[in-house]
C-alpha cells in the first residue's frame, strides 16, 4: 500500500484521502458514535449516576438550588416554595442522568484510528462496487432501514430521531449499510462460483432431524440480458427498462406477460426455492418482501434482474437444517474471499493521511 503524508498546514477538515476520495473529521466522529451505539451502556450509566449522586459537588449544588429558590420566592408559603424546589430538583436530576449517559457513551466510543480504518475500508469497497456497477440503490438501503425500524417497533423517522438523540446521523448509517450491501454484491459477483462450490458434499455432513419447520419462497424472475462488453449507457438503459416493467407489475399472475415484447427480456417461474439458494442481498430483500411484491431491479452477471415473491410455505426440519449448514459454509467462504479481496484493494490503493 502506497502512502503519502502532507504537512500540518493541510486542511484539518480532511483526515485522509482514499484514491483522492476524502474522509473528513466529521465522518470519523460520526462513525465512532455509530460504532458505539451497539454497545450496552446501562451498567456504566448506572455507575456514573451513582457516582454523581455521591459527589459532594452535587450536594452543594442542591443546597445552592434550595437557597436560590427560597430567595427568589420570598413571601410565598412554605408549601409553595417546596413545590418549586422539587420541580427544580427533578430538572437537576434529569441533567445528572443526561451527564451520566453522555459520559458512558464517550467511554465506550472506539478510537479514531479504528473508525478511520473502517471508513477507509468502506471507501475502497464502494469504489470497487461503483467500478463494476454493483452499488446498492437508495431503495435497497431504505428497505433495510425500514426493517430495522420495524424490529425496534418505531417508524423510520423515529429511528432517525433516536439516532440523532444519541449523537449520530442517519446519513452515516445509510452509508454504512450501502457499503455493506454493495460489498456483498461485489464478492457474490466476482466469486459466486467459488462460494457455491464450498458446499459440495453438504448432505453427508447433515444428520437426520425430525420435527420443526422452515420457509421456502415461491419466486419468479424477469431477466433482461446484456452484452458481455458493457458501458454505462447500456446498463442505465436496461435499468430504465426494468423500472418500467416493475411499474406495471400488479401481482404474480401477470408477471410472464410483462416480459412479452421487451427485447432481451426472459420470464422465469422459479417455483419454490430455499432462501439459502439465493445470493445476498437479494435473499434478505425477498424474505422481507410481501407476497405478490416485486423488488427493485438489480444487476448481476447475467443481466438486470427483477425478482418477485409469489408465496411461501413451510418445509421439513431436515431441509431447514441443510439450508442452515449450507449458509454457514458459504458465509465462511464469503468472509475468506472478502478479506482477501479487500486486502488486495488496500495494497493497490493510494491512501494519504493528513
Amino acid at each position: 500500500m502506497r502512502k503519502r503524508r502532507r504537512s500540518s498546514g493541510a486542511s484539518q477538515s480532511i483526515v485522509a484521502l482514499v484514491n483522492d476520495d476524502p474522509i473528513t473529521g466529521y465522518e470519523v466522529l460520526q462513525r465512532r458514535r455509530l460504532m458505539a451505539m451497539g454497545k450496552n451502556i446501562n451498567s456504566q450509566v448506572q455507575a456514573n449516576f451513582k457516582r454523581l449522586i455521591k459527589d459532594p459537588k452535587t450536594t452543594a449544588r442542591l443546597k445552592a438550588i434550595l437557597d436560590e429558590t427560597v430567595k427568589a420566592n420570598e413571601g410565598k408559603s412554605k408549601d409553595e416554595i417546596i413545590k418549586i424546589f422539587e420541580g427544580r430538583k427533578k430538572a437537576f436530576g434529569r441533567s445528572l442522568q443526561k451527564q451520566a449517559i453522555e459520559t458512558a457513551r464517550r467511554s465506550t466510543m472506539p478510537s479514531q484510528k479504528a473508525a478511520l480504518k473502517e471508513l477507509i475500508n468502506e471507501r475502497l469497497q464502494l469504489q470497487e462496487a461503483k467500478r463494476i456497477n454493483a452499488l446498492a440503490s437508495d431503495a435497497d438501503v431504505n428497505r433495510v432501514l425500514a426493517g430495522m425500524a420495524k424490529r425496534n417497533k418505531v417508524t423510520p423517522k423515529d429511528l432517525a430521531k433516536n439516532i440523532a438523540k444519541m449523537g449520530g446521523n442517519i446519513d452515516a448509517m445509510k452509508e454504512r449499510i450501502r457499503a455493506s450491501m454493495s460489498w456483498n454484491n461485489v464478492i457474490r459477483r466476482r466469486f459466486g462460483h467459488r462460494i457455491q462450490a464450498a458446499t459440495r458434499g453438504l448432505d453427508v455432513m447433515i444428520a437426520d432431524v425430525e420435527g420443526g419447520d422452515g420457509i421456502e419462497l415461491r419466486i419468479q424472475r424477469i431477466l433482461l440480458t446484456m452484452p458481455i462488453k458493457l458501458d454505462q449507457k447500456q446498463v442505465a438503459g436496461r435499468l430504465r427498462d426494468a423500472e418500467l416493467l416493475r411499474a406495471k407489475f400488479t401481482d404474480c399472475k401477470g408477471t410472464s406477460s410483462l416480459a412479452t415484447g421487451v427485447t432481451g427480456a426472459r420470464f422465469q417461474n422459479l417455483g419454490l426455492r430455499s432462501p439459502s439458494s439465493i445470493p445476498e442481498p437479494t435473499r434478505t430483500l425477498l424474505l422481507s418482501a410481501q407476497d405478490d411484491e416485486m423488488l427493485p431491479p438489480s444487476v448481476s452477471e447475467s443481466g438486470v434482474e427483477l425478482w418477485a415473491v409469489c408465496g411461501r410455505k413451510t418445509i421439513p426440519a431436515r431441509e431447514k437444517k441443510r439450508a442452515s449448514a449450507k449458509d454457514k459454509l458459504q458465509q465462511k467462504e464469503f468472509e475468506i474471499l472478502s478479506k482477501r479481496h479487500l486486502k488486495d484493494l488496500r495494497q493497490d490503493a493510494l491512501i494519504e493521511y493528513r
